[in-house]
Order: C-alpha cells, then sequence, then structure tokens
C-alpha cells in the first residue's frame, strides 16, 4: 500500500516562499512508470495540477506556475519537495502530493496524501 504524507509550514507571509515535503512509503519514488505530483485546491475552487517529478528525476510544471515553482526529491528519504516562490494570498489552498500514472492513455491519481493546508498572509 503506497502512503503519502504532506508535511511543511502551515504559514506563510507574503513574497516568501513555501516550501513542503511529501513523504512516501510503501513504494520507491525511482520505481519505473511513476510520477510524483503536487496538486493544490483552492478554499471554493476545483483541484489545480502544479507539477511533477518522474521516476527518473525529470521534473515537469503547470505553464502557469513554473516560473516560480520547484519539484526536486530525496530518493535516500524517499521524500520529494515542494517550492513555491514569491507567494500571494491566492496562494492560499490546500496541498496534496499524489503518485502519478499514465495509464491507458491518461493520467491516473490513485494515491493522494491528506492533504495540508498552506495560508499566505501578513
Amino acid at each position: 500500500q503506497v502512503q503519502l504524507q504532506e508535511s511543511g509550514p502551515g504559514l506563510v507571509r507574503p513574497s516568501q516562499t513555501l516550501s513542503l515535503t511529501c513523504t512516501v512509503s510503501g513504494g520507491s519514488i525511482r520505481t519505473n512508470g511513476y510520477g510524483w505530483s503536487w496538486i493544490r485546491q483552492p478554499p471554493g475552487k476545483g483541484p489545480e495540477w502544479m507539477g511533477v517529478i518522474l521516476y527518473d528525476g525529470a521534473s515537469y510544471y503547470s505553464p502557469s506556475l513554473k516560473s516560480r515553482t520547484t519539484i526536486s526529491r530525496d530518493t535516500t528519504k524517499n521524500q520529494f519537495f515542494l517550492q513555491l516562490t514569491s507567494v500571494t494570498p491566492e496562494d492560499t489552498a490546500v496541498y496534496y502530493c499524489v503518485r502519478d500514472e499514465y495509464s491507458n492513455g491518461y493520467y491516473e491519481y490513485e494515491y493522494w496524501g491528506q492533504g495540508t493546508q498552506v495560508t499566505v498572509s501578513s
């Protein structure tokens, strides 16, 4: 059973950097065929895919966020990370780490962390 858990500060000041960690258990982030994504959901809005780091270490980002987003990993700890720079209150959301699998021509998000609330406020 793959499990993911987000951790990091719940409050970030405007203009600062949001940093989150996802700890994965029950499977390796280096296993062929999987990606490891960050998805966020602002209050009252739908989920927004932010980016992914693949099993081989390649990363890809949503065009609307790529200038501010970095996804990295530590394979020795089976963790991957999110950094979002220059945050504003519009970045307030529940942030999820998710396993990303391409199967039968579409992306499947079967395993999710529980989500962590991040508020951007002065």
